[in-house]
């Protein structure tokens, strides 16, 4: 299937599907910048940043390794 885009109100999501392990992933920063309502992808990926770091100080696990 390959990545793909999703319209989500006025932006878009990109996704894809892992079709071995019949799973869909979807970009964090697509999804922050839709909930956060902002035009610009950056404002989005630096408030992903900031959330990872502080999440990670607080013992957080966000990412898999």
């Amino acid at each position: 299937m390959g990545t793909h885009i999703t319209p989500f109100e006025d932006y878009t999501i990109r996704r894809h599907y892992d079709e071995k392990k019949e799973i869909l992933y979807f970009s964090v920063t697509d999804i922050i910048q839709a909930l956060i309502q902002q035009s610009d992808f950056q404002t989005a990926r630096k408030y992903w940043n900031k959330l990872k770091q502080r999440l990670q100080v607080e013992g957080s696990q966000v990412v898999t390794n």
